[in-house]
């Protein structure tokens, strides 16, 4: 409990306060850090240091050893005394010295032939004949480091080498840098400050910027600008945002004109619902010829009413998902034939031919029902949207990938940046001569049906010679025996 309200408080800290922060919190670890490296554990690792290095030249001047008496050995041996503050003894396999540099003013090793004489014999006694040891120098107080090693054959050597190098204490240089980095701590503690105080706002502004932006999309103004300048990041979601409200926008709009179109579908047959059913009710109540004409109008309206409200409730049912498909088996030559033959009536009452040319028999699994649908619904807006030829032609395609099904018009044709529109609630093409029979919105019916059987559906158009709507059928189970 405790640490969901320390992460709700953090939550509502702004992006400014956080980066301030962290950059703080970050330059103070950075700088204990560096206090207790140079400060506590300054010492033992200058001693560490100064013994690995003494080592290694040992070892170095150890494996070059050739003879007692190569000058370029001992040349060897007095740049490595002079380089590195040490003094260095070579003797020979009678401890007697033959070479020697003294760097150190206070050598424990240089012309003490009673104490060489003691090393060499530490030197022969220890593990791996390796003698290291650390001594008080009693005059000057500094620790100081022996090593020594035999030179040659370890159980017959040629002579032995010893080296002593001073442990110079480092209090004092510990008390110079202690007070530099008091000076340098205080110096970027203020810097870092002010440093961090610009960044956090730099690196917030865009995100200030975008938000107060979301602000005024999130009331409805849907010219609002992202500005992203700042940072990839910022770019990124401004980006999208402004994809958002291309999307919103859209929406409202479509909105807008869904409510707007539906209210004038609406209101047109309620109007005449009334206005003939009064005038039964006051004119042609006694005359049955003109109450049964009245009567039939009031019949169609209502018919219009009915497919309105059938095509908003299926349409709602397929794009919320609540709609289930039910597959079943069936023939999609026949199938195709029977809805053609539903325009009779139609085709010899207004003119309208529909021209069918079929494929050989495929048997489909899909929603029977629903693919229906599809089929009326796009020979139906063929027929609203073809030319003065009243000609719609209606195919069959089998492909290897499936069954193609495509009903073409002669009408104007689309325009190509209102195509992407075609299946948009309650969009109707221009390019048309004679009243649209339907609701409006038959193709955005056609589009879900399509989506969720997850076919592959489109429309080609061409200006001045009409448009084919065209949707791909891929559950195809079987061929028919006759193939």
């Amino acid at each position: 409990m405790k640490l969901k309200k320390i992460r709700n408080a953090e939550s509502r800290l702004p992006l400014k306060f956080k980066v301030w922060i962290y950059f703080v919190i970050f330059t103070l670890v950075v700088f204990l850090l560096l206090w207790v490296c140079q400060i506590l554990f300054l010492e033992n690792f200058y001693e560490r240091m100064k013994v690995r290095n003494t080592t290694a030249n040992a070892e170095y001047l150890e494996s070059t050893y050739t003879s007692l008496r190569d000058q370029e050995f001992y040349d060897r041996v007095t740049e490595i005394a002079q380089k590195n503050d040490m003094c260095i003894e070579i003797m020979d396999r009678h401890s007697r010295s033959i070479y020697s540099e003294e760097v150190l003013g206070d050598c424990l090793i240089h012309g003490r032939e009673n104490k060489t004489f003691v090393y060499v014999q530490e030197i022969t006694k220890a593990e791996n004949h390796i003698y290291r040891d650390m001594i008080k120098n009693p005059r000057s107080g500094y620790d100081m480091l022996i090593y020594g090693c035999p030179l040659g054959d370890p159980e017959r050597p040629d002579g032995y080498l010893l080296i002593n190098s001073a442990l110079v204490p480092v209090g004092s240089t510990v008390d110079i840098i202690k007070q530099q980095l008091m000076l340098i701590t205080i110096f970027l503690i203020i810097a870092a400050f002010f440093i961090s105080m610009y960044l956090s706002a730099h690196l917030s502004a865009p995100i200030d910027r975008i938000t107060k932006s979301a602000e005024q999309l999130a009331k409805g103004n849907f010219d609002t600008k992202f500005d992203g300048r700042g940072y990839l990041e910022a770019k990124k979601l401004a980006d999208t945002l402004t994809y958002a409200e291309k999307e919103l926008s859209r929406v409202d709009t479509m909105q807008r004109d869904l409510i707007a179109n539906v209210s004038h579908d609406l209101r047109t047959p309620l109007t005449m619902l009334k206005a003939y059913a009064e005038m039964i009710r006051d004119l042609s109540g006694d005359n049955p010829v003109k109450r049964n004409e009245h009567l039939e109008i009031i019949i169609n309206e209502t018919d219009r009413l009915a497919l309105l409200v059938n095509d908003i409730l299926d349409l709602s049912k397929l794009e919320s998902g609540k709609q289930k498909l039910e597959p079943s088996e069936f023939g999609i030559r026949s199938k195709l034939s029977e809805i053609i033959d539903r325009f009779a009536g139609i085709s010899e009452k207004k003119g309208y031919s529909i021209e069918f040319t079929p494929d050989e028999e495929r048997t489909v699994r899909c929603d029977v029902v629903k693919i229906e649908q599809v089929i009326y619904n796009l020979i139906n807006n063929a027929v609203n949207y073809t030319g003065d030829d009243k000609k719609v032609f209606v195919r069959q395609i089998n492909r290897p990938d499936g069954i193609l099904i495509e009903i073409e018009d002669t009408g104007q044709g689309i325009e190509e940046d209102k195509i992407k529109l075609i299946f948009d609630k309650y969009y109707r093409s221009e390019n048309h001569k004679r009243e649209v029979v339907g609701t409006g919105l038959g193709l955005s019916i056609v589009k879900a049906v399509l989506k969720l059987h997850d076919y592959d559906y489109g429309v080609r158009s061409t200006i001045g010679k009409g448009s084919t709507f065209w949707f791909r059928i891929s559950d195809v189970v079987e061929k028919t025996k006759d193939e």
